[in-house]
């Protein structure tokens, strides 16, 4: 498959659906395994690492997915398409920068990733959109069986599961949600509720995980300790008690702009329109910022039936299409996806400069928000 197929749309977990889908962008679980009889990646010979990679592709690719999969030599890949990769969650960034011998099994939805050689020898991820963290669970589960009835893992009957990185060691699960939160953002209460997290033992990071800064007002937070605790106590209290408080949070400083900066609200509101309505040059993270406000406006809309100025016009705007649909969530993310760096050039079909780029990006979104 080529990568085109998949980069002019978003996928069903980037859809803006799915339970507290207001704040919870999408749920990830990663399961990360070893092979027994083999040295961790960042240990071995290329030989190795070309011979764990044919067994590993060769299992994988037996499986029934319940999809329609591909294969891809990240090491025979352009650096665009691997930078692609990343931008849409479907490879981490260690795996995109890594050399030799390496690969990705992905099913054509996107729902699922077998990363091959990266940090460990099998990195399995499951995404979905909103909080849907035991259905994640249980699809990775029955792939992880899969797996296992074909392979033997590395495991220790005191440690559990061995793997590169010591935090993994256990079940070598990490949960993962992706949140929007820009009121905690605009109130100034961010801070205290990312330090929160941190003492909760929960790793918080930016849209493209470790190393990266939140971008559009998105974090991802994640566990951190997976030695000792069962993977069914991490997904119940991360679905059950830690998300759902988090977004509680998120709330209640979307109601704090209402009743006491509600001017400020539509101020940003009816500003972030206006610049891309009309700009003709955009950065993708000026973009990501000003788009993260409509899609604040337009859920306050939907999940708290709040009707300012701004919001009215917002929610008045066409999107593309025959349809004429009114402007959605879909539609914004849609946006924050498709004008990322590697989507604009993978979708025109060649490397562009800065410039370039920033005029492309503020070509689309102008069409997209102003629909003839």
């Amino acid at each position: 498959m080529e990568l085109r197929q998949i980069s002019r749309d978003i996928t069903d977990w980037f859809s803006g659906s799915g339970p507290m889908s207001d704040i919870v962008v999408s749920s990830r679980i990663r399961l990360a395994r070893n092979l027994a009889g083999h040295r961790f990646p960042g240990s071995c010979s290329v030989e190795e690492k070309a011979e764990i990679l044919d067994v590993l592709k060769s299992v994988l690719l037996s499986l029934d997915l319940g999809d329609e999969v591909f294969y891809l030599s990240l090491d025979k890949e352009s650096e665009l398409a691997r930078s692609f990769l990343v931008e849409r969650h479907l490879i981490s960034r260690h795996h995109a920068m890594a050399s030799g011998p390496r690969g990705a099994v992905i099913t054509k939805n996107e729902s699922f990733t077998a990363m091959l050689l990266e940090e460990d020898a099998l990195r399995l991820q499951v995404l979905r959109s909103g909080c849907r963290l035991s259905e994640c669970a249980a699809q990775i589960d029955k792939i992880d069986s899969m797996i296992e009835e074909r392979v033997e893992y590395a495991f220790s009957p005191r440690f559990g599961y061995l793997t590169a990185c010591p935090t993994n060691v256990g079940t070598g699960i990490r949960v993962s949600v992706m949140l929007h939160m820009p009121a905690l953002k605009m109130t100034g209460q961010i801070e205290k509720c990312l330090a929160a997290a941190k003492d909760m033992n929960l790793a918080v990071r930016g849209l493209f995980g470790e190393g990266t800064e939140a971008a559009s007002d998105l974090y991802q937070i994640s566990n951190q300790v997976t030695l000792g605790v069962s993977e069914q106590a991490i997904v119940s209290e991360f679905e059950n008690v830690i998300i759902p408080e988090i977004t509680e949070y998120e709330k209640a400083a979307r109601k704090q702009l209402l009743t006491k900066q509600a001017e400020a609200l539509d101020d940003k509101i009816a500003r972030a329109m206006a610049l891309l309505q009309n700009a003709h040059l955009i950065s993708s993270q000026e973009a990501l910022f000003l788009l993260s406000h409509l899609r604040l406006g337009l859920n306050m809309h939907e999940h708290m039936g709040v009707s300012t100025p701004a919001i009215e016009r917002l929610c008045a705007l066409g999107a593309p299409g025959p349809d004429r649909h009114r402007l959605s969530i879909r539609t914004i993310n849609r946006l924050f996806m498709l004008t990322l760096p590697a989507h604009l050039q993978l979708n025109y079909g060649q490397p562009l400069d800065a410039t370039r780029r920033d005029a492309l990006r503020a070509r689309i979104i102008r069409e997209a928000l102003n629909p003839q």
